[in-house]
């Protein structure tokens, strides 16, 4: 006999209850969180995650697609002309990402990013990280650069966060993670988070984030020279 996975699915955050309290605390992943982290955080054997991406520079369509979902054996073997490619936390915001020349997006994976490390592909094109400026946006920004070392992050610095004071919120579980492969400018945002200096357990959902802000930056991306 065994459990049927349709109640495990309907049923999540009862047993997330549960065996938070009943395991050890060393058989519990605590940087895995929400419901689609469950069999992460439990140590559960994962249902495949597609890679969903979207071609933001329409003469590089596939068959006429832009947005597509596919295994990530088959994203490994992908040929597209890509020269840039955006990765975003939020899955709105990938909907959402405006056109970029050469470029595509890779959106909702959450803590899936280890995908990305069978894309070998990858390790050839420019990569841009896009997260919620909290401290898990920022270890999830540590996961790619370690897969990717050549990451750069966009609308994660401390000015991004001061500007949208408005729409502030509340970090539920903070990590307490050692990232030391943000860059100087990351790591003291990162800091500030921690020692909650600005407000406590402070995130700022990157969905809060205006879209003229995102345009903005993706302009400065494109023209270096803009940033003076």
């Amino acid at each position: 006999a065994g459990v049927d996975t349709k109640f495990i699915e309907q049923h999540r955050a009862l047993l997330s209850e549960l065996l938070d309290i009943v395991l050890p605390a060393e058989q519990v992943d605590t940087d895995a969180r929400g419901v689609r982290a469950f069999e992460q955080r439990y140590g559960f054997t994962p249902k495949p995650t597609p890679i969903r991406f979207r071609i933001l520079d329409p003469t590089l369509a596939i068959a006429g697609l832009t947005d597509i979902s596919i295994p990530v054996e088959q994203f490994a073997e992908l040929q597209v002309a890509v020269e840039h490619v955006f990765i975003t936390e939020n899955e709105i915001n990938g909907l959402a990402f405006p056109p970029y020349p050469k470029s595509l997006v890779i959106f909702g994976l959450g803590y899936g990013l280890q995908l990305l490390q069978q894309v070998e592909w990858l390790k050839q094109r420019s990569i841009t990280y896009w997260g919620d400026i909290d401290t898990h946006g920022f270890a999830m920004l540590e996961q790619v650069r370690h897969y990717l070392p050549q990451t750069h992050s966009i609308l994660m610095e401390r000015q991004t966060l001061l500007d949208h004071r408005a729409f502030w919120g509340e970090e539920q579980t903070p990590t307490q993670r050692t990232l030391p492969l943000l860059t100087e400018e990351e790591q003291a945002l990162y800091q500030l988070l921690l020692k909650q200096e600005l407000a406590p357990q402070l995130r700022l959902e990157q969905e809060r984030i205006g879209y003229t802000s995102l345009c903005q930056a993706l302009s400065r991306l494109q023209n270096p020279e803009e940033n003076g």
